[in-house]
């Protein structure tokens, strides 16, 4: 490996104080089966002291050679609340990240935590925490209680991120209708999670929310929750649509291609995917400026993951552009 800096961007933790503040809170009924299951994982060892020992975590970073983390409080966060609870606890997780950064300025950087269920005061905390309290971004958990951000209610929340240059890093949770995904336990990591992000990815791209917000960035994780695999066909299926109206439903005219908007308009990062192959398929989808490494710490093993991007097949410039250098650009990493 031709680089020594390294920096890890979906890297979660919590508290002890947004533990207790939020597991005191009752959850809104559709969001009690993913509440219930998160709150018995991080009520617990090992899990608990992982996301809540910063000197353990910054002490691993150390064992395995890794510069750099940005934080992002565990999912699915403040969303499964009402939208007051949201807010309040919002605004305490973020002061926190903020302290949490400011003791670590050099090893830390993270990205907030939004009350998506009040657009309005959402897009106030963005202001916020992308002000004066110095983060990076945001990170939203996919769907809020089955609604998505390409629904006009949630356009403040995407204003605001592109007039302050925050990138939204969006996180997978539960399917909002999960049936489908109850059987054979779905619902989660192992397929439900990249279905739904991948979803809300192309609603995005689909709604047109990107000719009226160009420079917004929305990041995915695991090498873009698949997405990448299916940009041609997408961009065949598009073209398609378009020549043969109705034959698509109600598609909105758009400005560019669907694998242009990808390309120009996401990132995506490596978290739980040390798989060479899909890898080299994402540098040929989306190019090696728009991928950086990711862990998913502490859901995955760390050194693994620092272990497969030392040995990935990169040249020097993409090793040094996914350890480090498109992080940097991203999350405006100093």
């Amino acid at each position: 490996m031709t680089t020594s800096r390294i920096i890890a961007v979906e890297e979660h933790v919590a508290t002890e104080t947004y533990l207790t503040s939020a597991h005191r809170l009752e959850a809104v009924i559709e969001e009690r089966i993913e509440v219930g299951l998160t709150r018995t994982v991080e009520g617990r060892d090992p899990l608990r002291t992982a996301l809540t020992d910063i000197e353990g975590r910054l002490a691993s970073m150390d064992a395995i050679g890794q510069t750099m983390a940005v934080l992002s409080i565990n999912p699915p966060g403040v969303q499964p609340y009402t939208a007051a609870d949201a807010a309040h606890l919002a605004k305490s997780v973020n002061d926190e990240l903020a302290e949490i950064v400011g003791r670590n300025p050099t090893r830390f950087g993270a990205l907030g935590t939004l009350p998506t269920q009040a657009p309005a005061a959402a897009a106030e905390e963005l202001e916020r925490l992308m002000g004066p309290l110095g983060l990076n971004g945001v990170m939203i958990n996919s769907h809020t209680r089955g609604h998505y951000l390409d629904e006009p209610q949630f356009e403040p929340i995407l204003a605001a991120a592109e007039a302050h240059v925050a990138p939204i890093y969006l996180h997978p949770r539960f399917p909002g209708v999960l049936g489908p995904y109850d059987a054979h336990g779905l619902q989660g990591a192992i397929w439900g999670y990249q279905a739904e992000a991948g979803l809300h990815a192309m609603r995005l791209i689909f709604s047109g929310v990107f000719d009226r917000h160009p420079g917004l960035t929305i990041v995915l994780g695991h090498l873009g929750e698949g997405i990448p695999y299916w940009l041609k066909r997408v961009d065949n299926r598009h073209a398609f649509a378009t020549r043969v109206p109705g034959a698509a439903g109600e598609m909105p005219r758009l400005e560019l291609t669907p694998s242009e908007y990808f390309r120009r308009n996401f990132a995506i990062t490596t978290s739980g995917m040390g798989d060479p192959a899909v890898l080299d398929l994402a540098l040929d989808a989306v190019g090696e400026d728009n991928i950086m490494f990711a862990i998913d710490a502490p859901y995955e093993d760390s050194a693994r993951a620092i272990g497969f991007l030392r040995t990935a097949p990169l040249t020097d410039a993409q090793r040094v552009k996914v350890s480090h250098g498109t992080a940097e650009r991203v999350f405006n990493l100093r």
